[in-house]
Parts: C-alpha cells; sequence; structure tokens
C-alpha cells in the first residue's frame, strides 16, 4: 500500500472480492429474483452489502492514520467491485462516485492534488468504477434471465403436474414434489388424483433418467392416466394403457427412451361405496397404509412385477389388482425412492415405515409437512434425487389427538 510507486495502486485488492459476486438477494438483487445465495440469512445478506460503505470508511481511516508513503487506494478500488454485484445500478454508481471523491479529498488534504501519484490513483478508481458498472449491467440482465426461467419452470410445473384439490371424492389429499437440484421444478416424479366412475384413482410414478426426456416421459404417463382412468374398468386395465402409451410415444420421440427407458409406478383405487383400497404395483416402492392409532403397514404386493415400458419381457406376469382394507381415519401414503433412499452421514437410507410408526397426525398436509421436515433432518439438508409425495385420508370419527410433528431423528 505505499504511495510510491504510483502504477502499483488500487491493482492489490480487485481480483480478491470477484468471489463475492455470486451473492443475490433482497430489494436490490440486481437480478430481481429475491433469492440468495452463499450467506443464507437476511442478516447475513444486509452485513455483505454494507462492505462497499465500510470499505471506503476503511480507506479513509487508514490514509489519515498512516504515513504519507502509505494510501487506502486499495481499499477504494474494491468498494465498487463488491458492489456491482450485490447492488443495484444506482447504488453501484453512487459507491464509485464516494470512492473517488474520496480519493480527491485526500489529496487535498495532504496537498498533493496535481501530483502524478495523486491523478494515477484517482484514474485507477474511477476505472475500476466504470468496470464495476459493467459488471453490474452483465449480472442484472443474467438475473432477469434467470428470472424468466424459473417463472417458465414454475408455469410448466403447473401444467405438467399440478397440484391436486384438498377434496377429491371425499377423500382429504395433498401432495408434495421436492426437487433435488436447487431451483429445479419438475423432474421425473410424477403424482395424478382423479375422481372417476370407479372411484378415486391416483398414481405415483418415477422416470428413468433426468432432463428434459424425463419431464417429457412424465408428461406422456399423466396425459394417458387422466384420459384412461374415466374409461378403464379395471385397474389392470389402466396399467396397460399406460403402457402402451410409454411404447407408441417412444418409438415417435427421439427423446424418449424406447429400449432402456422404464417408469416404476403405483395405481391406486379408491371405490366410493366400499373402505377397501386396490392396488396395482409396477416395480415401485411399497405404499404405507397408516391407521388412526398410529400402526403402520406397508403394501406390498405379492408377487413383483417389472415397471412400465418392459412389459415385453413380463408377458407372462399378467397385472393383478391387490386389495386391502381402508378404514376410515386412516392414511394412504405414496411416495418416490427419493424418499427411501435418503441417507444420511452415516450411509444408512432413511426408513419412513420406522420412522412413522406409533406417530398420527391431523391430516394428510401435516403428515406430508413433518416427513419432509424429518428427511432433510436425517440428510442433514442434502439430497441427491427427486422426491414425490402423496397422501390420501379417509376421514373418521373419534380419532385421537394427533401431533404435528415427528420427533428428530437420533443423533
Amino acid at each position: 500500500m505505499r504511495r510510491r510507486p504510483a502504477p502499483a495502486r488500487g491493482t492489490g485488492q480487485e481480483s480478491g472480492v470477484l468471489g463475492l459476486g455470486r451473492q443475490q438477494g433482497g430489494d436490490e438483487d440486481p437480478g430481481g429474483t429475491g433469492t440468495g445465495t452463499g450467506t443464507g440469512s437476511g442478516a447475513a445478506r444486509k452485513v455483505v452489502r454494507a462492505l462497499p460503505a465500510v470499505l471506503i470508511a476503511g480507506g479513509l481511516a487508514f490514509d489519515l492514520l498512516t504515513p504519507p508513503s502509505y494510501t487506502g487506494s486499495p481499499f477504494f478500488s474494491a468498494a465498487p467491485l463488491i458492489a456491482a454485484p450485490l447492488s443495484s445500478l444506482r447504488v453501484t454508481v453512487l459507491t464509485g462516485v464516494l470512492a473517488s471523491l474520496a480519493v480527491v479529498l485526500l489529496h487535498l488534504l495532504n496537498g498533493t492534488t496535481w501530483k502524478v501519484e495523486a491523478l494515477t490513483e484517482l484514474v485507477t478508481v474511477m476505472t475500476v468504477s466504470g468496470l464495476a458498472i459493467l459488471t453490474n449491467r452483465v449480472v442484472r440482465r443474467s438475473g432477469e434471465r434467470l428470472a424468466s426461467a424459473r417463472g417458465i419452470a414454475e408455469a410448466a410445473q403447473r401444467a405438467v403436474l399440478p397440484e391436486p384439490a384438498e377434496r377429491i371424492g371425499g377423500l382429504h389429499v395433498r401432495a408434495r414434489y421436492e426437487a433435488a437440484q436447487a431451483d429445479a421444478f419438475i423432474g421425473g416424479d410424477l403424482y395424478a388424483v382423479q375422481d372417476t366412475p370407479y372411484g378415486v384413482r391416483l398414481a405415483v410414478g418415477d422416470v428413468r433418467g433426468k432432463g428434459l426426456g424425463a419431464v417429457e416421459a412424465v408428461a406422456v404417463v399423466l396425459g394417458a392416466f387422466r384420459e384412461a382412468a374415466d374409461t378403464e374398468p379395471t385397474l389392470e386395465g389402466l396399467a396397460r394403457r399406460l403402457e402402451r402409451a410409454l411404447t407408441r410415444e417412444g418409438t415417435r420421440r427421439d427423446s424418449l427412451d424406447s429400449v432402456e427407458g422404464f417408469t416404476t409406478c403405483v395405481l391406486g383405487e379408491i371405490p366410493a361405496d366400499a373402505q377397501v383400497l386396490r392396488l396395482v404395483n409396477r416395480g415401485h416402492p411399497e405404499p404405507l397404509l397408516l391407521y388412526a392409532d398410529g400402526r403402520v403397514s406397508v403394501l406390498a404386493p405379492a408377487e413383483p412385477a417389472l415397471p412400465l415400458g418392459m412389459g415385453d419381457l413380463g408377458r407372462s406376469w399378467p397385472d393383478r389388482a391387490e386389495e386391502w382394507p381402508f378404514p376410515a381415519g386412516a392414511t394412504l401414503l405414496l411416495y418416490t425412492d427419493g424418499l427411501t433412499e435418503a441417507r444420511d452421514a452415516a450411509g444408512v437410507f432413511y426408513d419412513p415405515a420406522a420412522r412413522l410408526s406409533g406417530r398420527v397426525f391431523p391430516g394428510p398436509g401435516e403428515l406430508l409437512g413433518a416427513l419432509s421436515s424429518d428427511v432433510r433432518r436425517h440428510t442433514g439438508g442434502g439430497a441427491t434425487d427427486d422426491m414425490a409425495l402423496l397422501a390420501v385420508g379417509r376421514p373418521g370419527e373419534g380419532e385421537p389427538e394427533r401431533r404435528r410433528t415427528v420427533p428428530v431423528v437420533a443423533p
């Protein structure tokens, strides 16, 4: 930080502050996304945003309190660079102006205004300020594009995977989709619930693969389900319709894998005139039935079946719907393997049947909320796969008082 030689001033801090550029959020978010990355809290973001002012004040104090051979120019150069990715254009410009004025003020106080060193410092700070303004514009445009992409993803999710109504056919219904990848809204997991002439029919599935091909397969399965659920008299027939839809579209669309592509799926049917539940399980994790007294039953099929899309390999294994009692006060929980494959730091998989056994909840919404929170505690907040949850509850009378949370996972 020595005032001489002049060409070295103002450059020592510039590369180090660029790493803070990923922090965005709040009212002055250049991208307008309103989401922060890096600090994780509003208080931390405010502290980071105060850094430009702190640097200018620190540069003034450093220059005034040290011998004339030292300068606070690097502090003044760093201030607009930090403001550029964190703040609005107006704040970035203001920071650059204040940093330049600080350089002029110090040299006026020192009587060195027209020396070469003073002019070099001023030009350095003004040049860095100009670069900071350019950086701010680039970050703002990138943020706007990201916000637009998020809006499109949200619209696609609502179109392909809409939130079901809370009451369908006299049943309480809640669904939840949690993507493993940050800012991803939809992937290869799917769910659907529909009131039909045969009762409430539902589906939960998981498409092999990732990316747009998986999303397209989800759209094919859901489209076929919504059409066939109203017309197919049996679950076995409904499964065959989905199988044919995947096979047909796999030969028509290059984005769908017609050779190795498959979809694990559970199809369910809850008749309106009987307290029973029928299921066809095509290679999917077994659903759970939670009773009003806290008991949990794993609805495992008597015979395993191949996933949808692999029917040609198992023609000797025709679909067979299995039936279970579904009494008043019980809740059916269906999920994808993102739940059962969630692991803690020791590599232990999450066991929903064990975690939920002996616990009851006011309704499907509270169940899914508590389950999601418990999975996050189990994994430490991380996830390696998307997770789709669907809970369907049959209203009951005289149910015991229900706790709203699942206890924290034991260390």
